[in-house]
């Protein structure tokens, strides 16, 4: 089950790898970015479609290597706590924030807090092959 969740959030990943790879304007702007040109197209594409790539191969890691599951779902905890932790203090510290960064607020509690919980239940035993 862990391994088909972590699946899950690796497409996702995916997805939006792809999503920032192919239109940046759009992706950029749906979350309140302006790009400039050259400098900011780069960083935007390096650093949200290279990281979410990134991302989504280490969640999907465990399909083809079982023995990697707790290590890619510490690693989900781990980002996705970082992620509700400052998106939670940007809703404090910033006004006129849009309808896409509330969505991606939810999914990204959803992911910290579903991946939380299987860590939270799951003994380090049940990682090894079962999965």
């Amino acid at each position: 089950m862990i391994r088909v969740w972590l699946a899950l959030v690796g497409g996702l990943y995916l997805m939006l790898a792809a999503w920032c790879a192919i239109t940046p304007a759009s992706t950029s702007q749906s979350v309140g970015f302006t790009l400039e040109g050259g400098s900011g197209q780069s960083e935007f594409l390096v650093v949200y479609g290279g990281l979410e790539l990134a991302l989504g191969l280490i969640f999907l890691w465990p399909l083809w290597q079982a023995g990697v599951t707790r290590y890619a779902l510490t690693v989900c905890v781990i980002v996705h706590g970082c992620l509700v932790l400052f998106r939670c203090a940007s809703f404090f510290l910033f006004e006129g924030i849009g309808a896409t960064t509330y969505s991606l607020a939810t999914g990204e509690w959803l992911i910290f807090l579903i991946s939380l919980g299987f860590c939270l239940t799951t003994r380090k035993s049940v990682f090894t092959s079962a999965e």
